[in-house]
């Protein structure tokens, strides 16, 4: 295996997705599976073999509930990437799963190539969250200004929702994209957050 490859393992209690997953990754080039487990006691005790950089988690895993987990890899690793997956797309599960400390979450199904995009989101960006989760939260507060922002950081805050990058934002109010990342990383101060989904949750807290 190459030194610059990324290993990941996957946490998923239904076997009958272990072929799946085991034959997206036989065609990625920058990612190894190291690991597929059906329970979280199973891959913490297999987790020092593993080395997982990034690790792929169903939420509802009957023996530790999925979320809970998260905690549980921290400890081990603190910087290891997690991903979680479920059916649900449960605001309050998903607002617990970024408090845990997830990185991403997905909702099924996920196909071949939107894991490849998650994980290379997760390495290159730090997160992702599914279109469908995005949206919810997205709505909840698109028409917000927030007292707590400058209308400069409102403005930001209004593009960043709408999934504009960087550039595009510095294109549309006609500044350097160094100044919005200046602008950006005085939002997350603000908001005590590391990354848009952490972001985006806290939000839609504020009133």
């Amino acid at each position: 295996m190459k030194s610059d490859i990324l290993r990941i393992i996957v946490i998923d209690n239904q076997p009958s997705f272990h072929e799946m997953y085991t034959s997206y990754f036989e065609t990625y080039e920058d990612y190894a599976l190291t690991g597929i487990y059906v329970s979280i006691e199973e891959a913490i005790a297999d987790f020092d073999h593993a080395r997982p950089h990034i690790i792929v988690s169903e939420v509802s895993i009957p023996d530790i509930f999925g979320v809970k987990g998260i905690k549980l890899f921290r400890g081990m690793d603190p910087e290891v990437k997690i991903i979680m997956i479920s059916e649900m797309s449960d605001f309050e599960v998903v607002k617990k799963a970024f408090k845990n400390g997830a990185n991403g979450y997905l909702t099924k199904p996920v196909g071949r190539k939107r894991m490849n995009h998650a994980l290379n989101s997760i390495q290159y960006e730090g997160a992702i969250m599914s279109n469908d989760i995005a949206k919810k939260v997205i709505s909840m507060f698109r028409k917000k200004r927030y007292t707590t922002f400058s209308e400069r950081e409102n403005q930001i805050i209004d593009y960043l929702c709408r999934g504009a990058t960087y550039k595009i934002i510095a294109d549309k109010l006609f500044v350097t994209t160094s100044t919005i990342n200046f602008h950006i990383q005085n939002i997350y101060l603000k908001l005590n957050v590391n990354s848009k989904s952490e972001a985006l949750l806290k939000l839609q807290e504020l009133e």
